[in-house]
């Protein structure tokens, strides 16, 4: 049996690869009444006052809302938000797998460019940082771009930033084996969707200074 069937009867078998548990006890009067009302006022009021205390008095300072469109997932295109699912939960999964980070994932059922922006502005305050995932260029240049002028937490496109990342650490470590300086070396880039064009930014601000981007129509010269 191969690997994609088996991950399908383990997703049966999963129903899901994320959850939501408890992190207090509540066993008596005495723990609920400080898990929720009334104790739980003293709270609220202490984030009325400042809203930054959100950060220390829930757990939104750890809560990451990883969100797509549908548009984009893997290599299998726009496949649409609810598809999308097993792709955010999987994320989300490593999240708290590997940096103990909580992630929650967020499909929604919009394309346009206004809708998702204020969509996911207001739900922005529920979360410590937003992860843009799988939404098709060019359009997720101008959400993060915009979420960013709008949002007061961190807002970071994974297929951007996170591929971008991965690639110039990547090629630093392996001008260290070659011996070659980074402003001294071509690069060539096979691909200008977000991915690409993120690792050239990035790769620029790095000090890569003869950088060619091949489309699937060529060299791209304008």
């Amino acid at each position: 049996m191969d690997i994609r069937q088996r991950s399908l009867e383990k997703h049966y078998e999963w129903k899901g690869k994320i959850g939501i548990e408890s992190r207090v006890s509540i066993n008596t009067m005495e723990d609920l009444s400080l898990a929720y009302t009334p104790g739980v006022a003293e709270p609220c009021m202490e984030i009325h006052n400042n809203y930054d205390k959100s950060f220390e008095l829930t757990r939104r300072g750890n809560l990451v809302a990883v969100i797509t469109d549908g548009t984009a997932v893997l290599g299998l295109g726009d496949i649409g938000p609810e598809a999308g699912m097993p792709v955010m939960e999987g994320k989300c999964a490593l999240f708290k797998e590997f940096a103990d980070v909580d992630a929650f994932p967020i499909c929604l059922r919009t394309k346009d460019i206004d809708e998702l922006v204020r969509t996911i502005y207001l739900l922005s305050g529920s979360f410590g940082g937003i992860n843009l995932e799988d939404i098709a260029a060019p359009r997720c240049f101008e959400i993060e771009r915009r979420l960013k002028e709008i949002c007061d937490i961190p807002v970071f496109h994974d297929d951007q930033h996170g591929t971008a990342i991965v690639v110039a650490a990547a090629l630093i470590n392996g001008l260290k084996i070659v011996k070659k300086d980074i402003d001294k070396i071509k690069l060539v880039i096979n691909g200008a969707g977000s991915a690409g064009i993120a690792i050239a930014k990035h790769l620029l601000n790095l000090g890569v200074k003869d950088i060619i981007m091949v489309d699937r129509f060529g060299i791209i010269c304008e």
